[in-house]
């Protein structure tokens, strides 16, 4: 950091260039960079200058520290340049969706120029990744070689850092100018256009409400939290999602095959398909026939096996028809508008219907955009699930569907309970818990009086329960983890209402009862009768709970401490006196009269 940031400081300063660094707000990072830029084009002219003169191990020496300062340069700009772009571009592609312009986020970078930046990049991150989850599904439905000039990230060949030290400078600039010209031209495609559209069609419907208030007495940013962290990752992890994503690609796919007459280049020859279906079982057989390989080898194939599970690679032959190229625009064509209007579909239907639903018992308030599209989102979700578990027991006859509605009544009934008691009861518990111990003390003066909201104390009771519940499942094996494990291996088909109540929603909520009542009879209750002074009444009533929390956690530590000083007592104790081991049989000794058992061995001698 020391060598480059002064050679890149020294270099700006003597171009004259000092002014817009600084007013870059990163005048430190981009100086580095600079001089990382300038340590590389040195390197490269003294490498050639080393091969003239035949001085090969400094050309060696050289060439080594080109390739690593070559390589972190492109991965600071394939990882961080590049996803910024895309996060600003989608910002600048995405003004009239909120109703912002290009001066509200200037004053937003001059006020907080890190959090903006690292925002975007969050955005463009976020962005990058779904736009190549994607790409690997599209490789999964379509013909191998059809997407020939996207880099395969399922080819066990594919190495990334290889790629970097063995291509030319030029060729990684090409590549990165195409990806740019990609991504925005997708962008424009799938936001700034539908939303061109749907301020033409639907004027009133934009711009979306997303305006925070802070003096709501319900934080807006823990619900938000809430919903990132709980809510949505619980509909993004469904299994059926991928696969409906997967099937509609499939037959947009067959579609477009049979209209433009391409279905051999996308899909592939249905002998071509059989005759693979036929040699995976062969190979599969000749592939378990082999010998045991050795370490190193075992671990080369499972590599391979975890880098193409996500699809095939290589290339399969196809029918080329006539007019070829012009087919293949006509996809592209389709393609662009299929995309456009899946796009308006995203950005409207959602929020439709998560603000139809909303305005039952909000009224006409304004509520944030994100609680109606993740309410809308839910909503579809739902819609498409009971449509399609419908049509799979359509088949199946009237008897068996009332008997399949009648298990899934009683199931949602369980789950029902269960949710109230673990998502509702334990949460609010714990937040209200969290709230006394940690929050209020540090917060609210003695001469104040600590105001709580039940709604904000839930939502962050199930961030905090979420929390615990992980670290536990990380933690050493106790009865907590045991029953955890248990109900997830259980799930909600098998759920079983009699064992959670009894060995999970019981117990803990006995102990964070407990938690609660104890402390505040032990402050209100018994103080009063020893006669204390109201200022003195009060500080026990504002401190015990912090101060109980001290000693648990002391009480915790001075039992840790004596476990281990035992273990160390016995340790030592065995080193000095212990002789041998032996194992002995264990005999149980009979109740019959008469009858006598040899008295048992010990184990240590």
């Amino acid at each position: 950091a020391f060598c480059p940031y002064h050679i890149g400081h020294f270099s700006i300063v003597g171009l004259g260039f000092e002014e817009y660094v600084q007013a870059s707000h990163f005048e430190g990072l981009i100086t580095t960079i600079v001089g990382y830029v300038l340590l590389a084009v040195t390197l490269i002219i003294c490498h050639g200058l080393a091969a003239l003169v035949k001085f090969q191990r400094s050309r060696r020496l050289l060439g080594v520290c080109y390739i690593v300062v070559k390589v972190s340069l492109l991965v600071v700009v394939e990882i961080g340049v590049f996803p910024l772009i895309c996060g600003w571009w989608l910002d600048i592609c995405s003004l009239e969706m909120f109703d912002a312009t290009l001066k509200d986020r200037e004053l937003s970078f001059q006020s907080a120029p890190g959090t903006t930046m690292f925002l975007h990049w969050l955005v463009g991150m976020v962005y990058v990744f779904y736009f190549a989850s994607f790409i690997l599904l599209l490789r999964e439905v379509l013909r191998p070689g059809v997407l020939w000039f996207l880099r395969n990230l399922n080819d066990p060949d594919f190495n990334p850092v290889q790629e970097m030290i063995h291509l030319p400078i030029y060729r990684h600039l090409r590549r990165f100018i195409l990806s740019v010209i990609v991504f925005g031209s997708i962008v424009l495609l799938m936001l700034w256009l539908p939303i061109r559209i749907i301020k033409y069609l639907l004027p009133n419907f934009l711009p979306y409400n997303v305006m925070l208030y802070s003096d709501a007495p319900v934080s807006e940013l823990s619900l938000e939290l809430l919903l990132l962290q709980v809510v949505l990752p619980a509909l993004l992890e469904q299994g059926h999602t991928r696969q409906w994503l997967k099937g509609l690609v499939r037959a947009w796919t067959v579609t477009a095959g049979y209209l433009l007459d391409l279905h051999s280049y996308l899909l592939g020859d249905q002998e071509e398909n059989e005759n693979n279906a036929n040699q995976q079982p062969n190979n599969q057989h000749a592939r378990n026939n082999n010998a045991i390989p050795v370490v190193g080898e075992g671990l080369h194939a499972a590599h391979q096996a975890i880098l193409q599970q996500g699809g095939p690679v290589g290339f399969q032959p196809y029918r080329r028809p006539l007019k070829f190229p012009l087919r293949i625009f006509l996809l592209i064509v389709f393609m662009c508008i299929t995309l456009l209007i899946a796009s308006l579909i995203c950005l409207t239907l959602p929020v439709f219907a998560g603000r139809w639903l909303m305005s039952f018992w909000t009224g006409t308030a304004k509520i944030h955009e994100l609680y109606t599209a993740a309410c809308g989102l839910y909503v579809c979700w739902l819609t498409i699930r009971a449509v399609t578990v419908l049509v799979a027991w359509m088949p199946q006859g009237r008897r068996v569907i009332f008997q399949k509605v009648k298990e899934w009544s009683l199931m949602i009934m369980k789950t029902l309970i269960v949710a109230i008691l673990l998502a509702g009861v334990v949460p609010l518990l714990l937040g209200l818990l969290f709230e006394l111990v940690i929050v209020a003390p540090l917060r609210v003066p003695l001469d104040q009086t600590p105001l709580f909201y039940p709604w904000q104390d839930w939502a962050l009771g199930v961030l905090h329960a979420k929390i615990i519940a992980a670290i536990t499942l990380m933690g050493p094996q106790w009865w907590l983890k045991t029953v955890i494990e248990q109900v997830y291996a259980n799930g909600i088909r098998n759920i079983d209402l009699h064992f959670i109540i009894r060995k999970l929603a019981a117990p803990v909520i006995s102990v964070l009862l407990l938690s609660l009542c104890v402390p505040y009879i032990i402050a209100s209750g018994v103080v009063p009768l020893l006669g204390v002074t109201a200022e003195m009444q009060n500080l026990v009533q504002r401190r015990i709970y912090p101060f109980l929390l001290m000693v648990v956690v002391l009480m915790g530590i001075l039992s840790f401490q004596v476990r281990q000083f035992k273990r160390l007592y016995e340790h030592i104790k065995n080193d000095k006196y212990l002789v041998g081991q032996r194992l002995v049989n264990y005999e149980r000794k009979s109740g019959k009269p008469g009858t006598s058992t040899a008295p048992p061995q010990s184990s240590q001698e």
